[in-house]
Order: C-alpha cells, then structure tokens, then sequence
C-alpha cells in the first residue's frame, strides 16, 4: 500500500504542474471504488482553480477554495499524467482535464482508492482521528515516550497505527527500529525516554530518505511521472530474511506481527 513517502513523492510531482491551473472537467468511467465517487463531482469542480495540493498521512488534498477533494490511492493506485487523448486502459477509472491540455488520470487496478469531496478535511471521518504528521516538530521523541506508556501492545503494531502517528508503513517501521536498534516485537511500554528519542530521530531519517529516494517499489505504485519508487533497494532488513546483516553479519530474521512480515537483526536489536 503506498505509504507516505509514496503519496509525498505524487504530490511533489503533481503540485508544480496543477497549482494555479483551472479544472475543465472530471471524467468518471468507474465511480464504484472503496468508497463511490461522488455523482456530482464534475458539477462540483469543473471551472474551478487548483490552488494547491496537500497531504495528510496518505491522503492527498486538492484544494479548489470552497471545495476539497480527497484522493487515497488504496492498495495499487496511482495518479499519472498522460497524453491528450491517450485511450484509456481496463483500470483507468477518473480522469481530470485540466487547462492547456494537461490530464491526470487515476489507475486504480483493485479498486481500494477513493476520490471524495468535502468542505472541511481537518473534520472528514478519514482524517479527524490521525495522529501527527512524522516530519514535523509535532513528532518527536517526548511525545512518542508519552504514547507508548502503559503499553502492551509491540513497539512496530504501535509506531503503525496511524492514530498514534501518520504515514509509517511496515518497510519504514522495520527500517526505523533496525536503526534504532530496537527489536519490533518489545513492548512498547518498555522503551525509556531516550530509546524514544532515538527512535523518533530514525523514524523521521528513513521517511526523509525515502521521500529523496521517491518511495519504494512494491505491487504497482509509481510516481507522476511514471517512474518507480525505488527506496526498497536500500533496506538494511526488510526483505532480507535469510540473508546476513549489513552490518554485524548476523542471519536476518522474520517473524509475524499484526499479521504483518517483520524483520529484525538478532544482534543489532535488543
């Protein structure tokens, strides 16, 4: 699922060229995605100004003024720009046709996206309950020490869950704690303060790094310009069970959390 380094890498590239730009007209040849595509979103949008393009976890936010639309691009998909008059392919469900001939089109393979509108996102039911952003001065290792007392719940399930904070997927959290040396299945109760403060320090490093490096090329997510992602070739465990650590030498393991692949060093994370 495209996290947020992902839905960051879209935004970059589809920003410098949309901001400013008025929208002529929204096509929809497939509105039933997660959620249905509003009936009236062409109505609602067609004639108005991009202002800008925001993100919120993996949620991208086009902001036409009075009116907001909502873009999350589920399991596979992928906003692109294509050619005028380029022949739609079985999974292109939304196109958006944009001045001077520009169009951006919704790939969306599984149908787990959504497009949506509403006048207040801070307030949307998608985005009301998330937790702070992790690149900003809202995250950091005081705060994330606060979330995890009390907790039983593993270190990994916790820095996941996107009401605690946004936009860490599974690669990024066992990048994170591998960095951190800390091991995914502690208890998040039991990290001190300054294991926090490491930890929210490396969570910021690796989403920065994998923003740079355009997010990573799992299952079908590809940038605005069509290029994959490619920050998997980087990891240090993700992936690499079997194989030996990059830095001791050590056999990487792999184990199930949150019914989720996991991958630690035994030596590095304690």
């Amino acid at each position: 699922m495209p996290e947020l380094p992902e839905v960051e890498t879209t935004r970059r590239g589809l920003e410098p060229r949309l901001a400013g730009k008025t929208l002529q007209a929204v096509k929809v040849r497939e509105g039933r995605l997660r959620w249905p595509v509003p009936g009236n979103i062409n109505a609602k949008l067609a004639g108005k100004k991009l202002l800008s393009i925001k993100r919120r976890g993996k949620y991208l936010i086009f902001d036409f003024g009075a009116v907001y639309q909502i873009v999350h691009l589920g399991m596979s998909g992928s906003l692109r720009f294509i050619e005028k008059n380029e022949p739609p392919a079985v999974h292109d469900h939304v196109d958006w046709l944009f001045e001077k001939g520009i169009t951006l089109r919704l790939r969306d393979p599984r149908r787990f996206g959504a497009v949506l509108l509403t006048d207040d996102p801070a307030n949307h039911p998608l985005l009301s309950h998330l937790g702070p952003e992790p690149l900003t001065c809202d995250f950091d290792g005081k705060y994330l020490h606060e979330a995890c007392r009390g907790r039983k719940t593993s270190i990994k399930n916790l820095i996941m869950d996107s009401k605690i904070v946004v936009g860490v997927g599974n690669i990024y959290a066992s990048e994170s704690l591998f960095a951190a040396g800390i091991r995914p299945g502690r208890a998040a109760g039991r990290l001190s303060r300054a294991e926090c403060e490491i930890l929210a320090a490396e969570i910021k490093r690796t989403l920065e790094n994998a923003v740079k490096a355009g997010g990573s090329s799992l299952r079908d997510y590809v940038a605005a310009d069509g290029e994959l992602g490619y920050f998997q070739l980087q990891t240090r465990v993700y992936g690499r069970d079997g194989l030996p650590c990059k830095v001791c030498g050590t056999t990487i393991k792999k184990m199930t959390s949150g019914q989720r692949s996991t991958y630690y060093c035994p030596s590095c994370q304690k």
